[in-house]
């Protein structure tokens, strides 16, 4: 039996490397630890759905009050007939088979019928939807665009007037409840305070018996209050996350090496600084795309939106269990699916992340 020489052996591991499969191999690594990554990623979110799953089905049975009385409050109703309402809804069966039920039935998109509604909650949710879209999707893009704008602009002028205003302005209005500020808005420009006539309407989407364009103009004239009050809450925070970002990446040696290269300072921050202070602000971003489904409870209820918010309100107050179990997993569903997506747009922004 022949062995290869100790001088023959280094060549041709070298060239096994070197060969078609070596090339081969070397470029499916960065693939598969990509799709590895991607797995891992996709078992934490199925693992996240099923515990708000079984968290929305317990959590809110613990929530004081019986929905057959509520909905029955002010009728003369019989101990019969309050038996057979429990019976309709399933709430007379032992808790582990109502849990099996639930659990069955939303498995194939089925949320149950709400006890108030008497209709099948994925309908009502579906109804509600696109007027929270249109409030927090108009909110989340304004707030998104100029919290990263002015956080770039006070992190590149740090320690100036304008940094010192706009941070200090963010801190403030991130510290306002969005209810009160909501409450605070209506008073001055619905209402009227002193000088300041009313100007928009108090609440609501729309007049009624308008069509067309002045249907739109109708709309966008409710929708002024709330967005306002979103956008003051939210860019804050958007605005701190991407100061605080861009703060820790400007003693980075690339900068430096950037403008000895002759680069303008605009060059820099734009095509270097800002795309690697971006990862925290990309999480914020897609938490806050999450917030467009599940919506504002408080700003919806204080200005009467017509959406996911109100509803999940109305519903609490009942409370309609399968109302607020369906809005409960939109709600956490829609998180959950915006921070898988970061995750896996993490590695394209930065590929030192899942290595």
């Amino acid at each position: 039996m022949t062995t290869a020489s100790p001088a023959e052996t280094p060549a041709a591991v070298v060239e096994a490397r070197s060969g078609p499969r070596g090339r081969r191999l070397a470029a499916a690594g960065p693939a598969l630890t990509y799709l590895r990554y991607v797995g891992g990623k996709l078992a934490g979110a199925v693992v996240s759905l099923f515990a708000v799953l079984v968290t929305s089905f317990f959590l809110f049975r613990i929530i004081p009050g019986d929905p057959v009385r509520t909905m029955t409050h002010g009728r003369q109703v019989s101990a019969g007939q309050l038996a057979s309402l429990r019976s309709q809804f399933g709430l007379d069966l032992p808790l582990w088979q109502q849990f099996t039920d639930y659990c069955g039935k939303a498995l194939t998109g089925d949320l149950g019928t709400s006890y108030q509604f008497h209709a099948p909650v994925g309908s009502l949710i579906a109804e509600k939807l696109p007027a929270t879209l249109l409030l927090t999707g108009t909110a989340v893009v304004l707030y998104s665009a100029l919290g990263i704008w002015l956080g770039t602009r006070s992190a590149w002028r740090s320690g100036g007037m304008g940094d010192r205003f706009h941070t200090g302005l963010a801190l403030i209005l991130w510290s306002v409840p969005s209810f009160w500020l909501g409450l605070l808005l209506i008073i001055t420009f619905s209402v009227g305070a002193g000088p300041v006539p009313g100007l928009f309407p108090t609440g609501g989407m729309e007049s009624g018996d308008t069509s067309g364009f002045s249907y739109v103009a109708d709309v966008a004239h409710h929708l002024v209050l709330p967005v306002l009050t979103l956008v003051a809450v939210q860019y804050a925070q958007t605005l701190l996350v991407m100061r605080s970002s861009l703060l820790d990446e400007m003693g980075g040696d690339y900068l430096t090496t950037a403008r000895a290269k002759g680069l303008r300072d605009v060059a820099v921050r734009r095509h270097h600084a800002v795309p690697n202070a971006l990862l925290p602000t990309v999480t914020m971003l897609f938490i806050n795309l999450g917030h467009v489904a599940a919506g504002s409870i408080l700003v919806e209820t204080v200005f009467s939106w017509p959406g996911l918010g109100g509803l999940f309100y109305q519903a609490l107050s009942v409370p309609d269990l399968p109302l607020v179990q369906g809005l409960f997993m939109v709600f956490a569903g829609a998180m959950i699916v915006m921070n898988l997506l970061a995750d896996l747009l993490y590695p394209l922004l930065d590929p030192r992340v899942g290595r």
